[in-house]
């Protein structure tokens, strides 16, 4: 099934991220294999971090304004005491649940070496104070400090963006290719809701340059063979939600229209 929009489906952020990261990182691979065999060869690993679904920044902790207590009545028989203001609230408890998030390495196949590390963004690690971005930024840290060369591929409108020595252009969605010859410098892809995906240059060793990947091509036969109109509900409100402009030119659009489940 073809996509309606031009680049990036924003509603696959919240709706079908997880499977949309795995498969995207799976097809960037296969894109990538033909072009570096038979000097280098793609990988895709994994990283797994615990994280807690409870964020105070997001979620505030509701403070009951009544409580229910046992009282000794009645011929010492423990029974509830009614409060003057009964209320009850709904708050959140922590519950811990596994992440296991995939990404890609580039090797150079006679040395073993991972000559470039390739990272497409989860919402948990641009979510301040979560562990995935504790565990992201901290593995940012170390590849910025070796000998391998990063790129960063930012898919998501919300939460936080990396952070820069720089100010990043205006966009919505970013690539981020930082060759380890060339660190501090980086170049940065930015675009919109509106536009494509570019194609960026993939570092390799410093004497074998780069290898160029269309990203659009990517995230169009993610979305093909996932079908992902089937499932998604455009009436969902999109968050961060958009401004003015983006919210019309929405509205232009013919957002598929869900099937209702048969009874």
């Amino acid at each position: 099934m073809t996509t309606i929009f031009p680049g990036m489906n924003p509603f696959i952020e919240e709706q079908e991220w997880e499977d949309f990261h795995t498969r995207f990182n799976s097809a960037l691979a296969d894109a990538l294999s033909p072009r570096l065999s038979p000097k280098y060869a793609t990988r895709v690993e994994r990283r797994i971090y615990v994280e807690e679904h409870f964020d105070e920044a997001d979620d505030h902790y509701i403070r009951a304004d009544a409580a229910i207590v046992l009282t000794d009545e009645g011929g010492g028989i423990a029974t509830l005491a009614a409060p003057a203001t009964s209320t009850a609230v709904e708050g959140i408890v922590c519950v811990e649940e596994e992440h296991r998030e995939t990404y890609l390495v580039i090797r150079h196949v006679e040395t073993q070496q991972v000559v470039t590390v390739i990272e497409t963004l989860s919402p948990s690690n641009k979510r301040v104070g979560s562990n995935g971005q504790r565990e992201y930024q901290d593995k940012r840290r170390q590849i910025l400090k070796s000998q391998c060369s990063l790129v960063e591929l930012d898919l998501l409108r919300g939460g936080h963006r990396m952070p820069m020595a720089t100010r990043l252009p205006t966009g919505d969605y970013y690539a981020i290719i930082c060759p380890r010859w060339r660190r501090p410098k980086a170049l940065i892809h930015a675009w919109s809701l509106r536009e494509v995906l570019p194609t960026i240059a993939i570092p390799l060793k410093k004497e074998d340059g780069f290898v160029e990947v269309n990203l659009q091509q990517v995230a169009s036969t993610v979305c093909q063979r996932a079908d992902y109109d089937l499932t998604i509900d455009y009436s969902r409100p999109l968050h961060p939600p958009l401004g003015p402009s983006d919210q019309d030119w929405l509205k232009s659009l013919s957002l598929p229209k869900r099937q209702p489940r048969p009874q």
